[in-house]
């Protein structure tokens, strides 16, 4: 039996993204884990955040994978605001799915232990180091062959490790 794990990721990913998401995948199989997201292993029967809750209630950890899925060019910062005061602007701003957010707070509120990744460029919300508990790592980019560094598969033992202790303590 494998042990689930919340993965929170965007569904529609272009082709490299969705190669390095295929290779976590396959990855958390390799460990005796199995992936559980909304909208790509479970479907929502009630409103997608209950659903989230329920799915996540089963899981002994979570990964979140915070791939960009917008990018703004140039964007103003606290509009209206003098530059004194905190107001600016922005080039070349990348953004998550604002769900990474959302399911990240729900994770990390049943304590479950995560591991947190992201994009080249995202930042702020649970992409902010000292946020959580947890170090924000930048997503790993598997080889031709869809297989991580030794640096990824020993941080992927590690927090596998505290998946298992978690599980195991829990039933």
């Amino acid at each position: 039996m494998k042990i689930p794990v919340f993965v929170s990721s965007p569904t529609k990913l272009n082709s490299t993204q969705e190669k390095t998401r295929k290779a976590i995948f396959t990855a958390l199989d390799d460990f005796g884990l199995e992936p559980r997201a909304l909208g790509q292993s479970d479907y929502p029967t009630r409103l997608p955040l209950r659903e989230v809750l329920t799915i996540a209630k089963h899981c002994a950890g979570a990964m979140i994978l915070g791939f960009e899925q917008q990018f703004a060019p140039k964007i103003e910062i606290r509009r209206g605001l003098a530059k004194a005061k905190g107001g600016s602007t922005a080039t070349n701003v990348s953004y998550p799915t604002p769900w990474n957010h959302l399911e990240a707070g729900i994770l990390f509120s049943l304590g479950l232990p995560q591991l947190v990744f992201r994009d080249s460029g995202i930042t702020g919300g649970i992409f902010d180091n000292g946020v959580s508990d947890v170090f924000i790592h930048e997503m790993p980019k598997p080889n031709r062959q869809g297989i991580f560094n030794k640096q990824v598969v020993d941080l992927l033992l590690k927090w596998q490790a505290d998946v298992r202790r978690h599980y195991y303590e829990e039933n």
